[in-house]
């Protein structure tokens, strides 16, 4: 990939948002696809690239920072032997002064946010836009974030300015027991400040609540536990960067479709006739399609098989157009007893092919038996050998009392 501005190629800015990525990209996806644009194939395969990388949270963040030698790891906060220096000396080989100075630190961020989404597989294989109400702590704009007036703020004199309160207390001769806890003064904040001089918006909190729909695009071919980044959405801290709102899609159990990858299955009930004779049948599609599944005569389907619709089963992420397979396990539903006399199941048996032969053996050496319907309830052979054993079992205890009664 050359050196091109990956904003440019989707014809977005740098402030553009995740979901102002996705919809340029699927728009420039189907008007340079090779199945459309053959010609196009090489501005396809950037479009791609791009995509990939500033629908990354970590890629674009390094692509925004470093550019595409980020990327390709020939720059960034770890790039060059420099800042081996600032491992063992904190920023520079000389404390900072210029000598061989180290990669610029990162700002700490808060901690994300992760929410469930419950989706359907109809979501998963058309794709869904759906709307989420989220409450988050964001800086107070009145106070800046301070709490209250400039200068009100003064270190805790408790902790001093630490955020947690250090208790010693002797537990023997000679032992002592140091614990910490949240200093009870400022509440681990490490600053107080007078209620007289507290903020009348956020009431020195820093922080007021505020509500933000989220638009989250769930894109063709998405699957169960894909994650959805909305970057810097997070809660909001001074001094803090804002941590990330993580969408986690739960998706419902169908009532029809199993899904597996890019390919789909289910099991389809079919008559004797039908699996000896050929078949049609539909089936409704999660798009509302119906299609008709046919199986042409002469062609058996031999119970518990399975059969493929080639191109019918769930959209490939990021390539829609392309998509998997849809399996049909079939279960052959054999016919009633006695469903035909004797007459027409003589007629029926021309039709199919021959019985196997049997070896000739003499009449007086034959012994007919029938077949019965086997229930393993009512088996009786367990309990008469059961009862064997016992009585056998009961002689043998009997026998051995009447030997040590003689002796």
């Amino acid at each position: 990939m050359a050196d091109t501005d990956l904003y440019e190629v989707l014809g977005l800015s740098k402030t553009a948002s995740d979901a102002e990525i996705k919809k340029a990209y699927r728009k420039l996806a189907k008007e340079f696809h090779p199945d459309k644009n053959p010609q196009h194939g090489d501005k396809f395969k950037e479009i791609s690239y791009a995509y990939e990388v500033l629908s990354n949270p970590e890629k674009r963040e390094t692509y925004d920072n470093y550019g595409m030698e980020g990327i390709r790891g020939e720059a960034g906060p770890d790039f060059g032997g420099e800042d081996i220096f600032s491992h063992f000396f904190g920023g520079g080989l000389f404390g900072g002064l210029g000598g061989f100075g180290g990669g610029r630190r990162r700002k700490q961020r808060g901690e994300d946010t992760v929410h469930p989404l419950r989706v359907t597989l109809e979501d998963l294989y058309n794709g869904k836009t759906s709307k989420l109400q989220l409450s988050k702590n964001v800086i107070c704009r009145i106070c800046n974030g301070q709490g209250g007036k400039q200068g009100a703020l003064q270190t805790c004199r408790v902790c001093h300015g630490r955020g947690v309160k250090v208790t010693i207390r002797q537990i023997g001769p000679g032992m002592v027991q140091q614990m910490q806890s949240v200093c009870p003064e400022c509440h681990g904040e490490g600053e107080t400040i007078n209620e007289k001089d507290k903020c009348k918006t956020c009431h020195g909190k820093k922080v007021v609540k505020e509500s933000k729909i989220l638009q989250v695009h769930v894109d063709k071919g998405m699957k169960d536990g894909q994650r959805i980044t909305f970057r810097w959405e997070g809660d909001q801290t001074p001094g803090l960067e804002p941590g990330d709102v993580i969408i986690v899609l739960q998706q419902r159990e169908h009532d029809v479709f199993q899904r597996s990858g890019v390919d789909l299955y289910m099991t389809h009930s079919i008559g004797l006739t039908e699996a000896l004779c050929g078949f049609q049948f539909i089936v409704k599609h999660l798009d509302n399609r119906e299609i008709c599944v046919r199986y042409p005569p002469g062609n058996i389907i031999s119970p518990g098989c399975t059969r493929a619709v080639v191109g019918e089963g769930m959209p490939m992420y990021k390539n829609p157009f392309e998509k998997g397979n849809l399996y049909i396990k079939f279960d052959v539903q054999f016919p009633e007893n006695h469903f035909a006399d004797e007459k027409n199941l003589k007629m029926l048996e021309k039709l199919l092919p021959p019985r196997p032969k049997q070896a000739a053996v003499a009449a007086d050496d034959v012994e007919e038996v029938d077949l019965m319907e086997y229930d393993p309830r009512q088996s009786s052979s367990n309990s008469r050998r059961d009862m064997y054993y016992d009585e056998e079992d009961d002689d043998m205890h009997q026998g051995h009392g009447m030997q040590c009664a003689h002796q």
